[in-house]
């Protein structure tokens, strides 16, 4: 048996800095983090054997567009399939409010940071802002439905969800990750790799342990 690595993919507005509290807490096991690139340089750390993808709102999608090489299983928290809403999606965000974020984020991309920070109840500031990375995920936010992916997937997946989240409330939770197994933190938000990264980690490492072929 072989110890996985634990490749972590962060949301939109974020970066790899994100997942401090989470990997602190896991400190035990081999780690990666990418970075899509909206305040600095992109990064896709290069790993080999078996890997366990943590993604987190968006970063959930990232990693169904592309799994990481040797993945064995994924930890979606926060996390989605589809965002958008569309006529077999009504649990989705209108496409029109994304749209007004992609209009605001050219005029007054701070304020529309800061303000999409507060909604997930984060008042640290950003970075300085790569705006053609950050518009590319506001688009996949509106428009990519990675459904089929997931139900194809050839790993066992797992959800980390919040019954408090603001951003991905419940409902859309459920329609966004079919057949997914879901746990649920009772008082969890948005940000639950921060609010609660040991209530995570137990849960990762559960299921870690249950992969086979994966060492403690």
């Amino acid at each position: 048996m072989s110890q996985a690595t634990l490749w972590f993919a962060h949301g939109w507005a974020y970066d790899a800095s994100f997942w401090a509290p989470l990997r602190a807490a896991l400190s035990d096991w081999p780690q990666a983090a990418d970075d899509a690139g909206y305040f600095g340089a992109p990064r896709l750390p290069e790993v080999s054997g078996p890997v366990i993808a943590i993604g987190h709102s968006l970063g959930v999608l990232r990693l169904l567009r592309q799994p990481p090489p040797g993945c064995a299983g994924l930890v979606c928290i926060n996390g989605f399939a589809r965002f958008g809403a569309g006529p077999d999606f009504p649990e989705g965000v209108a496409p029109r409010l994304l749209d007004r974020m992609l209009r605001q984020l050219v005029a007054q991309p701070q304020a529309v940071l800061r303000d999409f920070r507060a909604r997930c109840g984060d008042d640290t500031p950003s970075g300085a802002p790569d705006m053609a990375a950050l518009e590319r995920g506001l688009l996949a936010l509106r428009d990519e439905d990675r459904r089929a992916g997931l139900a194809a997937l050839p790993m066992p997946a797992l959800a980390l969800a919040g019954a408090e989240d603001p951003v991905v409330p419940p409902a859309m939770t459920g329609a966004a990750l079919p057949g997914v197994a879901l746990r649920w933190h009772a008082r969890g938000g948005h940000l639950l790799p921060r609010s609660d990264p040991q209530w995570c980690a137990g849960h990762i490492r559960d299921f870690a342990l249950g992969l086979a072929g994966i060492g403690a």
